[in-house]
């Protein structure tokens, strides 16, 4: 039990330390690109990237980009990866009982990948864009589709229903716990897109403070 105590009052720490240590230190934006966005609701991070680029074509892989938004058709998709139950069935930290977070505190869960559906979505200070080459995408892009489930013997996936009825879920591989978090993943995707990211990112902070916000106007 002790341990358990001291493990949770050095975990903010840790990952404040572990999130300062720079991984692509010193990367550069080219000039040419492909432009993706990195949002945060303060708790949660993700990675909003254009549905269709010649480096990957979403709609191939979440049969739910191709879902109207408004009776608009999306230009992007947010992508991010979590613990299972809490995507599902979780909608706000009131409806989090007690059992279910001592069970990942502890155990940690299964994992699922959420994705999102934009129209034309405006950079702001909780959706900060940043570009990478072209060959860095093409290496996050399928970094990303390594982290789901392999799809059914038709090649389909099966589009999940959870918390948020406008967002889309898909079996994922991996399992979640504290120290591999929704942030840390993103922030492993980042990485692997070259973009200039922390070691470790348990938190959103970990992961925002390397992206700069937008510049007003």
């Amino acid at each position: 039990m002790l341990g358990v105590v001291l493990a949770v009052a050095l975990f903010p720490v840790l990952g404040w330390i572990g999130s300062s240590i720079p991984r692509n230190a010193g990367a550069v934006e080219p000039a040419d690109g492909v432009e993706i966005m990195v949002e945060t609701n303060g708790t949660h991070t993700g990675i909003v990237m254009p549905i269709v680029t010649p480096e990957v074509d979403w709609r191939t892989i979440f049969p739910s980009a191709s879902t109207l938004v408004n009776g608009q058709l999306p230009t992007h998709i947010a992508v991010g990866w979590g613990e299972r139950e809490i995507f599902l069935n979780v909608p706000t930290w009131d409806d989090l009982t007690a059992a279910t977070a001592v069970r990942i505190a502890l155990f940690g869960g299964d994992s699922i990948m959420r994705v999102s559906h934009y129209v034309r979505p405006a950079p702001d200070e909780n959706y900060r864009p940043v570009t990478i080459s072209r060959a860095a995408y093409a290496r996050m892009a399928t970094r990303i589709e390594q982290s789901l489930a392999p799809p059914g013997p038709d090649g389909s996936r099966q589009i999940l229903r959870g918390t948020n009825p406008r967002d889309a879920y898909y079996d994922a591989r991996g399992h979640y716990t504290l120290a591999n978090s929704c942030n840390s993943w993103v922030g492993d995707m980042l990485a692997e897109g070259g973009v200039e990211m922390g070691w470790w990112t348990p938190f959103a902070g970990g992961v925002m403070k390397w992206i700069e916000k937008p510049q007003p106007g």
